[in-house]
């Protein structure tokens, strides 16, 4: 369905489970043409000779209903026939493979390999699997999560997965982000003339959409849309819904808390969405909505993805008058 009464574009901030979700709301109440997802590439490695694209698989198996839904990530109804054979052979086993995500990260390699760029590349998968709103990777530069840990320099996905997140993390950085460049198709995404708002989704902020704010003009580029920037807090009632970031709060020395997104958000967002279990909870910054935040079923995505809508046309009757 569409929302009718909805005009102009959306560009969504996406990464990871929490992201796809109301990525897939959106998708669902918005017209392909009126939706844009940026998303973070910094979590992308190369492994076993394969270029990997975690964020930007989790966004495209999500919009093409092929996500497993027990975890959010990797394909449903997958198998594993050739991480037993690996195994068997003495390879590596610490981040799985399963037989059909096998095939999208051996045509992505293939073409890259090639020289095609991987806006293209995410492009083509993204269509082949019958999904018409544009998956805009946010460079086609290299961009590389770091975790400084108390056991080294870590990369994000051994970090994540080989290690699970067992190391205490210090800070991170982003490896090459001053050398990276924002897309011109994303870009074109934040300039478009009909551009409504910008969504912060609610990833990592840290993980997810740090990386992409680190490229150069990130940051720039959103303030000077002149749009309703909406956050939504992946924090709900003092945890992550998934994921390493309520530990990696505790570890940098903040609260697990929607104030700390609040504050983490505070020079971008118009707005921060935060879960009814957090509505007597007071912050600076960003004025608070309070709304159903938790979304475990597609009608939770759709129903979000409508608060952010009205939100946007509320803001935009403000910015107007």
């Amino acid at each position: 369905m569409t929302v009718k009464h909805f005009e102009g574009k959306i560009a969504a901030l996406c990464g990871g489970v929490g992201g796809a979700k109301l990525a897939l709301g959106l998708s669902c109440v918005l017209a392909p043409e009126q939706l844009s997802i940026i998303v973070n590439t910094a979590d992308d490695f190369e492994h076993l000779g394969l270029s990997i694209s975690p964020d930007i698989d989790t966004v495209t198996y999500t919009l093409s209903e092929t996500v497993n839904p027990e975890t959010g990530w990797g394909r449903k109804d997958e198998s594993w026939r050739f991480m037993e054979s690996l195994e068997r052979l003495g390879g590596e086993t610490w981040f799985s493979l399963g037989d059909t995500d096998l095939a999208t990260h051996a045509i992505r390699t293939a073409r890259l390999s090639g020289g095609a760029r991987l806006t293209e590349v995410t492009r083509d998968i993204a269509r082949a699997l019958g999904i018409a709103v544009p998956i805009l990777p946010a460079t086609d530069d290299r961009l590389r999560t770091i975790v400084e840990t108390d056991e080294g320099a870590l990369p994000f996905q051994r970090y994540f997965v080989g290690r699970r997140c067992q190391p205490r993390a210090l800070s991170l950085r982003y490896e090459n982000a001053q050398n990276a460049a924002l897309t011109p198709q994303v870009v074109a995404a934040l300039e478009a003339p009909d551009l409504a708002a910008i969504v912060i989704c609610p990833s990592n902020p840290f993980l997810s959409v740090d990386p992409i704010l680190a490229i150069p003009d990130a940051r720039a580029r959103i303030r000077a849309a002149g749009v309703p920037v909406i956050a939504v807090s992946p924090i709900i009632g003092g945890r992550a819904v998934k994921g390493p970031l309520s530990k990696m709060m505790q570890e940098f020395g903040q609260p697990s808390d929607v104030d700390s997104i609040a504050r983490h958000y505070a020079d971008l967002a118009d707005v921060l969405i935060v879960d009814e279990a957090d509505r007597d909870t007071a912050f600076e910054g960003p004025v608070k909505h309070v709304a159903k935040t938790l979304m475990n079923t597609l009608q939770d995505r759709i129903a979000l993805a409508a608060v952010v809508l009205d939100l946007t046309n509320e803001l935009r009757g403000i910015k107007h008058e």
